[in-house]
């Protein structure tokens, strides 16, 4: 082989490695550190960069984005002695790639250690029913321990999440059977305010009813006692009349008085319940002639009102009106 050609050879393997020792390509979502002869000296971005050969070196390659580790399920004895499964994820991110790279050997081990033993600590600390409701609570209690214990090596945790909690079998079957207990005394406490609920609308119109049955009864007991008043005032006017013609001294007026209490007698005898027969008095004609009086009384009551009003007016005239004829002289 040619001496020239191997040289050539040679000369651009040696050119093909200092040009990549020497010229770096960060990509984008990382960051290089820069050792010169061991020594951190500073830090690439994305972009390409140029090294001083066989003097610096590229160190840690390190991921700038955010990045999800796991943490391993680990059985925690809380507060009361229950025992409960446990893991959960950290959503993490690299803020300083030179203390990320030279202040922790392994960052996403020593994260998941950080992790279990803060997360037996705070799970330890409360009892099962807060474990099983308050998953917020011990998030923000984690996340708070995290993210200051990563502080000192650059990173920052923005998130951590309980994502199963398991309690044993018997507990399970107890909390069950618990929640069944309180469905079913929430129904019956439905059902009962439901009846409560009706019986109360029950017992409100039985109220109304009655008030206005109480009502309609006071109402009527109004008319009819109006009705008795006006039928005692105009009995109370026929007997003024009556007494009034007694006291001139007209027979038709003593007859009429007489009629009526006949009739008001011979009413009850026939209204009585132990009356199974009515014996119908045999001087019938003599009460239908009182009757027929009672008719000629009338028309003379209206002659001596009309005599009466023409005296009255004669008076205020200054003139003398002669007697009618068919008018009762008074008996002194």
């Amino acid at each position: 082989m040619d001496f020239s050609l191997v040289f050539f050879l040679v000369f651009a393997g040696f050119a093909i490695i200092f040009l990549f020792s020497v010229v770096k390509i960060v990509p984008q979502g990382r960051e290089f550190t820069v050792e010169r002869f061991g020594k951190y000296t500073k830090t690439l971005k994305p972009g390409i960069s140029l090294l001083t050969p066989f003097v610096e070196r590229i160190g840690r390659r390190m991921n700038m984005m955010e990045q999800v580790l796991d943490v391993p399920t680990q059985e925690v004895i809380t507060r009361d002695n229950a025992l409960v499964k446990v893991d959960g994820i950290v959503f993490i991110q690299v803020m300083d790639a030179a203390r990320a790279a030279y202040r922790v050997d392994d960052l996403t081990y020593a994260i998941a250690q950080l992790c279990m033993t803060n997360l037996r600590t705070v799970v330890g600390s409360m009892e099962l029913d807060e474990v099983l409701s308050q998953r917020d609570s011990i998030n923000t209690r984690l996340l708070q321990v995290i993210d200051a214990a990563t502080e000192p090596w650059g990173v920052k945790a923005n998130r951590i999440e309980i994502k199963d909690l398991t309690p044993p079998a018997d507990i399970t079957n107890a909390m069950a059977r618990q929640m069944k207990a309180e469905r079913e005394r929430r129904a019956v406490v439905t059902e009962a305010d439901g009846e409560k609920q009706a019986a109360i609308a029950r017992a409100e119109g039985a109220k109304q009813a009655a008030i206005l049955e109480a009502e309609g009864r006071r109402e009527a007991a109004f008319r009819d006692a109006e009705a008795r008043e006006r039928e005692a005032e105009a009995e109370a006017k026929a007997t003024a009349m009556v007494s009034e013609a007694i006291a001139r001294g007209d027979v038709n007026a003593i007859n009429y008085f007489v009629a009526q209490k006949y009739v008001d007698a011979f009413a009850e005898l026939a209204r009585s319940p132990q009356q199974k027969t009515v014996i119908v008095p045999a001087e019938m004609g003599g009460l239908v002639g009182t009757i027929a009086g009672l008719g000629e009384l009338v028309g003379l009551a209206k002659e001596q009102q009309q005599t009466r009003t023409e005296v009255r007016h004669s008076r205020s005239a200054g003139t003398a009106v002669p007697r009618a004829s068919g008018s009762v002289p008074r008996t002194e």
